[in-house]
């Protein structure tokens, strides 16, 4: 229980300076419907409602209700660090039909989150500005080349040499998006992107241990990040258009169709495939695509590859997967001066799991956030968050 005279002046302000958009993202951190959470704090769900529009105020006992049930503090319950823009973003997420919206809602969540840290952290230190190129591209849009342009106008514009595009995820930082893994708990999210007015946002898969998928999801998040600003997210002519954009920034055509086996050689494509960065079957896709391959080839390499087991591990060292560095290095230079990870988590709003989390630069691997008040969840949705309203101290 919110016991201490400390504890008691947070919920009280709390309640003042009630914010009902942070209400939002906590209860779809802990993934629950607004009708569950009014439940579980002995509300009707049109107060719930009422508390997420800003409508209305929950009293301090509420929020200490609130607080109990969701596992924040008081404190999280204020204006956050930063502000979503008015009209939320969309994140892009692969498949729609085979995520939930619930799972959706907790992954957005985490992603709004991690950019509360960011902005916390920018207090202090210095990020990179946004430097990425906008090309609209028509969610109908099958025929034209306009992912490939938008790629090679990316290249352009961070002036990237020929040849095989290096760190990717450092490359991507240094243009000023967030790269961050998420909660090994929401793995059965894939990697999403989503550009919510702070700064353009990647959140990978933790659970992915694989270099040259993962240099292709953050690709194609970036072509989302480039090309989908407003596009509705999950069609597959969106998601196939961010192929597109991946395939051309990787593997440009101006330097590949020449470099391409038109048949199965899978030396000359083990070699490509070191030189590149990228997977057997993404050069083998790629070859079909421009025409260097043709069908059936393409066909009969792939079954080739499914034989001998290599769709889901290819053959050689699997080098270890690009790191995120822009959050880890801030939190490392500020714990340099004095301020530990626990201040630094409180001055973001977050428990020190999430911030642990989403300053990592590896995966987290522990079951850091599960609510012991918690025992199920519902839909597949996982807790996140530990409550530590009991101990304001921690």
């Amino acid at each position: 229980m919110v016991s201490s005279r400390h504890a008691d002046v947070q919920v009280g302000d709390a309640s003042r300076l009630f914010d009902g958009r942070r209400l939002t993202l906590a209860r779809q951190l802990i993934g629950l419907r607004k009708n569950a959470l009014a439940a579980k704090i002995d509300k009707s769900p049109t107060a719930v409602a009422a508390y997420e529009n800003n409508t209305k105020r929950p009293a301090p006992v509420t929020v200490a209700q609130l607080c109990l049930t969701l596992g924040v503090d008081p404190g999280f319950f204020l204006p956050g660090p930063h502000q979503l823009t008015a009209s939320d973003p969309v994140p892009h997420f692969r498949s729609l039909r085979s995520t939930t919206q619930l799972a959706r809602d907790q992954a957005f969540a985490y992603g709004v989150i991690s950019g509360d840290v960011g902005a916390a952290l920018e207090r202090h230190v210095e990020f990179p500005e946004p430097n990425l190129p906008q090309l609209s591209v028509d969610v109908d849009d099958e025929s034209s080349d306009l992912p490939e342009e938008a790629a090679r106008l990316l290249r352009e514009h961070w002036e990237i040499s020929s040849g095989p595009v290096g760190h990717l995820v450092r490359l991507a930082e240094h243009h000023g998006i967030v790269v961050v893994f998420s909660p090994v708990q929401t793995a059965a999210v894939d990697a999403y992107s989503f550009n919510d007015g702070y700064r353009p946002t990647v959140v990978l898969n933790p659970t992915k241990e694989d270099y040259y998928r993962q240099r292709f999801d953050v690709a194609h998040e970036i072509g989302h990040l480039v090309m989908h600003v407003d596009a509705e997210p999950g069609s597959k002519v969106v998601e196939n258009q961010a192929h597109r954009f991946a395939a051309e920034l990787l593997l440009p055509e101006n330097e590949l169709r020449d470099l391409l086996p038109s048949k199965a050689d899978w030396r000359s494509l083990a070699a490509l495939k070191e030189a590149y960065g990228v997977s057997l079957q993404a050069l083998l896709y790629r070859s079909r695509a421009l025409g260097v391959m043709s069908d059936v080839t393409y066909r009969n390499a792939v079954a080739y590859l499914s034989s001998k087991g290599w769709r889901r591990r290819e053959p050689g060292e699997m080098p270890a997967v690009e790191q995120p560095s822009l959050y880890p290095k801030a939190v490392e230079i500020l714990q340099s001066v004095g301020m530990n990870e626990l201040s630094l988590a409180k001055e973001s709003r977050v428990t020190p799991g999430i911030f642990r989390t989403v300053t990592a630069r590896h995966p987290v691997r522990e079951d850091l956030f599960l609510d012991p008040q918690k025992t199920d969840a519902p839909d597949g949705a996982i807790p996140l968050f530990r409550s530590v309203v009991d101990h304001p101290g921690k």
